[in-house]
Formats: C-alpha cells, sequence, structure tokens
C-alpha cells in the first residue's frame, strides 16, 4: 500500500485533515508532514492578533500520521480486501509541548510503534519543526477496526 491509498483511506476531509505527503512507512513506524495554513479555522481565534496551532490540533495531526496512517498500513491486507475504510478511536495519548507552531509552518511527525495486538496501536510520536527543533513529543494510542 502506498501514500495515496492510505491518504485515501483516512476517514478525515478538509478542513479536518492534517495529512500532506508520508515519507517513510514501514512494518514499525511511518513519518509524514503537513504544513499548517494561514487560513486555518482554528486560527481566528486562537488567539487575538498573534495566531498559534491549538495543542489539540498538533496532537491530532500527530494522531492522523503517527497511529492511523500506520494503522491503515498495518491492516492493509484486510482493507485491500473489503469496501469499508477503517473505524479509528483514539484511546489515549500523553503528549509534552516544546514550541509554538504558527501559521505557514511545515511539521514532521515521525511515529514508532510500541506494539500492535488485537487492533490496539500504540506508538511513540514526535513533532518537528522546518529547522529540525522538537516541537512536541508523547506517546498516543488507538483502536483501528475495519
Amino acid at each position: 500500500m502506498n501514500q495515496t491509498e492510505i491518504i485515501n483511506n483516512l476517514p478525515y476531509q478538509k478542513p479536518f485533515l492534517f495529512v500532506d505527503e508520508l515519507t517513510d512507512i514501514s512494518e514499525n513506524g511511518i513519518t509524514g508532514n503537513y504544513t499548517f495554513k494561514e487560513n486555518e479555522f482554528f486560527y481566528e481565534g486562537h488567539f487575538k492578533e498573534n495566531p498559534i496551532t491549538p495543542g489539540v490540533i498538533l496532537t491530532e495531526t500527530m494522531a492522523q500520521i503517527g497511529v492511523v496512517c500506520l494503522g491503515i498500513y498495518l491492516l492493509k491486507d484486510t482493507i485491500s480486501s473489503e469496501e469499508k475504510k477503517p473505524q479509528i478511536a483514539l484511546t489515549s495519548n500523553n503528549i509534552d509541548f516544546f514550541l509554538p507552531v504558527l501559521p505557514n509552518e511545515k511539521v514532521t511527525v515521525i511515529s514508532e510503534k510500541e506494539y500492535f495486538r488485537f487492533n490496539k496501536l500504540k506508538c511513540k510520536v514526535k513533532m518537528m519543526n522546518a529547522k529540525n527543533e522538537l516541537v512536541c513529543r508523547g506517546t498516543i494510542s488507538g483502536m483501528l477496526v475495519v
């Protein structure tokens, strides 16, 4: 399964799709990126005249790339033989934030699989900015059902 097929199987669409590209995909992890456009819906009110990407959106971006995209790849044999897309539920996360992400900033998410069993996927994730500085990191888990 290639990056286009993985992205097409995501259960999201604009304005809540935070995956532009997947650059590295394996059984053990995934790397991808997203550029936060200055006209994103959440910048209008966060914060007045000083827009910063909300932490919940950074967490969502890491979950979409680091858990959901990886989960779709890990379930590729099941998904390719089924007509329906996978259903995903976030089960837990623990994220530490270090730097803000501003409008028009490109971030890279790097995810390493900790375990995948009984359709529960747990990953170590980190987000880097274009200067290769650590923006945030932690763990995210989710359930994937086809």
